[in-house]
């Protein structure tokens, strides 16, 4: 995995997203009640944070809780709520270490199908039905993760040219058309649709 993201539409932040699995997997997790850019700037904060250029699944998961939750909290946050999303980052992180040594990648690598693939993602903590389809979007769109069927697994997300998330964005246009996208639909709810 080594290709260009602007989620972050930050070019550091974005270049970690692009190269390291767990940072693309920390940013979707984020990727709640906060905006899309802040989200998967998160993971670039760890990082930087911690010291390093990259995440390391085995480092986070032993971390001090209470020291993770507070490198999160310092300001600025990586998160709205710091200190919930410092839990579900290590608890993922854990679960990568025991399921898969560590390696993020490893959630994606040799799937047979898209199904497979949904069912891995939907596995992983932090991530229910909507995030793990779009986090297949994001693998299939952009990032080359294609087994058969991951289209159709993805459900909406997986349709070409729908800007309906974050695996739609590819720049600073798509990212007003998946914004309107979710004022739209933010709008509908609201008004009963």
């Amino acid at each position: 995995m080594d290709v260009t993201l602007h989620l972050a539409q930050d070019p550091a932040a974005d270049e970690l997203l692009g190269r390291s699995p767990l940072a693309a997997l920390v940013g979707m997790l984020l990727d709640q009640q906060v905006p899309m850019e802040w989200a998967f700037k998160g993971p670039a904060t760890i990082a930087q944070r911690l010291g390093t250029d990259d995440l390391d699944a085995h480092e986070i998961a032993t971390h001090d809780p209470e020291d993770f939750a507070a490198l999160l909290s310092r300001k600025p946050a990586v998160h709205r709520y710091p200190g919930s999303m410092a839990g579900r980052i290590q608890q993922l992180c854990q679960y990568l270490v025991e399921h898969y040594d560590g390696d993020a990648s490893a959630v994606w690598e040799g799937v047979a199908s898209g199904r497979d693939l949904l069912k891995r993602l939907r596995e992983l903590p932090g991530f229910g039905a909507q995030k793990a389809q779009i986090f297949l979007a994001l693998l299939g769109k952009q990032l080359g993760v294609r087994p058969e069927g991951w289209r159709e697994a993805a459900g909406p997300y997986g349709e070409p040219g729908s800007f309906r998330s974050v695996a739609d964005i590819t720049g600073p246009e798509s990212l007003a058309k998946v914004r309107a996208h979710k004022q739209q639909m933010k709008a509908a709810k609201s008004s009963g649709q």
